[in-house]
């Protein structure tokens, strides 16, 4: 597969059959921002590595083996690393930073545990994330101060700080929330180790207590609380929770496409 700009590695057309994207690779905006709609629609937040006690890899090899190949999803240190790698690959430039998450935090979080991405599309910047569990910006969102971005019925916009940078917010029940921050300060991908370890490992981490899984629908989105699968569409919430380890098994491959050898 080749385009004006570069010659497409075998590794980068499975990753783009993986998420089922088959336009044009032209490096707009609108690439982009279909390239990001179809992996939140394709590769499921999840943490069952992580449940598990199996040590996560952030290189970029063994992440290729564990979404690509195996179709499995990770968390925002697995997930946007190798989306990040895609689009690099493709032509667009990418700065890493690291994220604070606010939502749901009723103070300031201690830790900055999120990996997001700056792309450059069509002479401007862009915030792109495919690595939250929780209801995200389906497509990018651009780096102007007090825009707000209408993605369907949800709404996002990004203030400055003086302290925390860049802030986004979503509306939620007509007020604006936080849903994280980060400042403009370049990582390399071993600066992501040291976070990634303490989300393993460390007693107060949210990650290693029970299963946290979620992806995007066409319908809404799925996810998974503890054992509960709840199904969301625009008619409600569906709920059920597996009564054995079959059911369970076939639910996440149902709703998730996820399959634990």
């Amino acid at each position: 597969m080749k385009n004006n700009y570069i010659d497409v590695k075998p590794e980068v057309v499975a990753y783009l059959e993986r998420i089922g994207y088959s336009g044009p690779l032209d490096v707009s905006l609108n690439t982009l921002s279909k390239l990001q709609e179809c992996h939140l629609h394709t590769v499921p937040y999840e943490n069952f590595d992580i449940l598990k006690r199996i040590p996560l890899s952030l290189k970029v090899p063994d992440l290729f083996d564990k979404i690509v190949v195996r179709h499995r999803g990770g968390y925002c240190f697995e997930l946007n690393a190798l989306f990040s790698w895609l689009l690099r690959e493709l032509g667009y430039p990418v700065i890493d930073y690291f994220s604070r998450f606010w939502r749901d935090e009723p103070n300031t979080p201690p830790k900055r545990r999120h990996h997001v991405l700056q792309v450059e599309a069509e002479g401007e910047l862009y915030l792109c994330d495919v690595g939250v569990g929780g209801i995200v910006p389906r497509k990018p969102i651009q780096m102007v101060e007090n825009l707000v971005h209408e993605q369907g019925d949800e709404y996002y916009q990004l203030e400055r700080d003086a302290y925390y940078g860049w802030m986004l917010y979503e509306k939620k029940r007509g007020q604006w929330s936080k849903i994280y921050s980060f400042t403009e300060e370049p990582q390399l991908p071993k600066d992501y180790i040291m976070a990634s370890y303490w989300c393993e490992n460390a007693p107060e981490s949210i990650f290693i207590n029970e299963a946290m899984v979620a992806i995007r629908t066409a319908e809404g989105r799925n996810s998974i609380a503890g054992k509960e699968f709840r199904i969301f569409t625009a008619d409600g919430v569906q709920a059920f929770t597996p009564q054995t380890q079959e059911e369970y098994d076939e639910a996440l491959k149902t709703y998730f496409g996820i399959v634990i050898r």
